[in-house]
């Protein structure tokens, strides 16, 4: 599977690690990682080390990730992206979105 995500037992902790491809393929999977979340001020955490590509719909997913943390005064953090995955997020400018953590 190319997304899996895990829990803190607060459930204030969510870790969306991404494997492979991120595209809109995995729009389902990833929008189910995450939107049963209420809890204010739960962090988000998305591990890209393992993903190997991303297209323009997983930038508009990774909006739509925010604007749900942004409703429950959430976080994000995008954790080890790849060269080519972070140059895609730089182009985007999510530096300025997003904390992005090399």
């Amino acid at each position: 599977m190319a997304i899996v995500s895990s829990k803190s037992q607060d459930d204030k902790d969510i870790l969306i690690s991404v494997t492979d491809r991120f595209d809109f393929s995995q729009y389902k999977v990833f929008r189910d990682s995450y939107c049963d979340c209420t809890n204010s001020g739960t962090l988000f955490r998305l591990n890209l080390s393992k993903a190997n590509y991303m297209d323009s719909s997983a930038l508009g997913m990774l909006l739509l990730l925010k604007e749900h943390a942004d409703q429950i005064k959430g976080k994000i953090v995008i954790e080890k992206p790849n060269d080519a995955i972070n140059k895609v997020l730089e182009i985007a400018q999510f530096q300025h979105l997003i904390d992005i953590v090399r």
